[in-house]
């Protein structure tokens, strides 16, 4: 991450780790954002093993997934707070998180099986 990005975790993101129990883990510099589905809610968000030699661990959209190929684009992270700032304080959730939060205040988040 450059000089100017903010420090990972952030006291937000380690509120969040804390309440559902979670170690912080750091985000990677690029996510995978479904950008055609902003605007749509809910939001959810699951971050996968970091694969071998791979840069994206978390994959986010907004509403209904799709299984097309190109539904995810990798995005710098430090875009993200501007196209999509409910979820900067989710990025630090450790590896298998998952969550799901919309504009109403709902949120839920777990680890995967």
């Amino acid at each position: 991450m450059s000089e100017h990005e903010p420090p990972y975790p952030d006291g937000t993101q380690n509120a969040i780790c804390e309440k559902y129990g979670m170690s912080a883990l750091a985000p990677e510099e690029m996510v995978a954002l479904s950008i055609e589905s902003l605007g749509k809610t809910p939001i959810y968000g699951a971050r996968i093993q970091l694969p071998e030699n791979g840069n994206v661990s978390w994959f986010i959209h907004c509403g209904t997934h799709s299984t097309a190929i190109d539904f995810y684009q990798p995005i710098c992270i430090e875009h993200l707070p501007e196209v999509l700032p409910m979820v900067m304080k989710y990025l630090c959730l450790s590896t298998g998180a998952k969550f799901i939060i919309d504009t109403q205040g709902y949120e839920d988040v777990w680890m995967a099986e």
